[in-house]
């Protein structure tokens, strides 16, 4: 008597996450070389999203402009913004990929950071001010986390008095409050600088709306059915 056993389906190699870090560090380095503040500033305007009214993004439907919800992805105003980014990409990046496969997680970033993008475009108060950073795109793949692992639990660095306690705590709790922090501070945030609240929001919700329509189609992959 012969038995089918089913075989575990062995997990592809995750290039996605690596590209689009890679990209990241390109263009930063590319910008770092630039040959003065003008010309930074220059590249900036020309490839980073530029806030407006409902009324100039439609018009924008019709030009390269609209381009920049994807290029600003790319671009970074310095070290600390762009490592930031690419932590945060890592750690929620590398295990979604890992769920969903590279493609359906390379539009996931992309099309959910140009959403956000284009949100915090329409939303911000201030017109003609560039939006630039893989945030919004990253807040998507931090929604899909939440929506595929809604049961993990991340590892965490306490200081307890002269020592630090490594612990685990589980990541809804921890996405919970950033996702709690980026809605306050989507109001009160412009107080303390020039950051596209709007993007981190609008992007955490695309991708875990992104994730939740895809997890019926996974978990049918994951059993071979």
């Amino acid at each position: 008597m012969f038995v089918n056993l089913p075989t575990r389906r062995k997990a592809g190699w995750r290039w996605a996450t690596p590209l689009l870090a890679a990209l990241m560090v390109a263009a930063f380095i590319w910008i770092a070389l630039l040959p003065d503040d003008a010309a930074w500033r220059a590249t900036l305007l020309r490839w980073g999203t530029l806030s407006g009214s409902v009324t100039e993004w439609r018009a924008a439907l019709r030009d390269e402009r609209l381009l920049t919800l994807l290029s600003a992805l790319f671009i970074h105003a310095g070290p600390v913004h762009l490592v930031g980014n690419l932590l945060f990409l890592l750690i929620f990046g590398l295990p979604s990929e890992r769920a969903m496969g590279p493609w359906r997680y390379l539009l996931l970033f992309l099309a959910g950071g140009a959403l956000a993008n284009l949100a915090a475009a329409l939303l911000m108060g201030t017109p003609a001010r560039a939006i630039i950073g893989a945030s919004g795109g990253v807040s998507a793949v931090i929604g899909a986390y939440l929506a595929l692992f809604p049961g993990a639990r991340l590892g965490v660095v306490v200081p307890l008095g002269l020592w630090l306690e490594f612990i685990k705590v589980p990541a809804a709790l921890l996405i919970g409050l950033w996702a709690t922090l980026q809605l306050v501070f989507t109001f009160v945030g412009p107080s303390f600088g020039a950051v596209a609240w709007w993007a981190h929001l609008a992007g955490f919700v695309v991708g875990l709306l992104y994730a939740l329509a895809l997890k019926p189609m996974l978990a049918r992959r994951s059993r071979g059915t």
